[in-house]
């Protein structure tokens, strides 16, 4: 499954569940991302032991535990401020 599609799929599991009983029930499951993939277990294992009460609370654990491969271009923004003594791109008015 896609990393955007844990929701979903985390959905048509039985809650409440702790973390040691979702890994070996669903540790199997591969989410991928845009720079590899990796297993439900071996995200499960960089998160602190806990009971999931319903989908959210997986897909929040998922996405604070994924790997780097998760993000593409470590470091990257768009959205940083024009460095000093450089010009940036003119302020438009719409």
């Amino acid at each position: 499954m896609r990393l955007n599609e844990i929701a979903e799929t985390a959905s048509n599991y039985e809650y409440p569940m702790t973390s040691t009983q979702m890994a070996a029930q669903h540790g199997s499951d591969t989410i991928e991302y845009p720079g590899g993939s990796e297993s439900l277990a071996a995200v499960l294992e960089r998160a602190e032991a806990e009971t999931f009460e319903c989908a959210e609370d997986v897909r929040l654990t998922v996405y604070s535990s994924a790997s780097k491969d998760a993000i593409g271009r470590r470091f990257y923004s768009d959205r940083d401020a024009v460095a000093p003594g450089e010009n940036g791109p003119a302020q438009v008015s719409f």
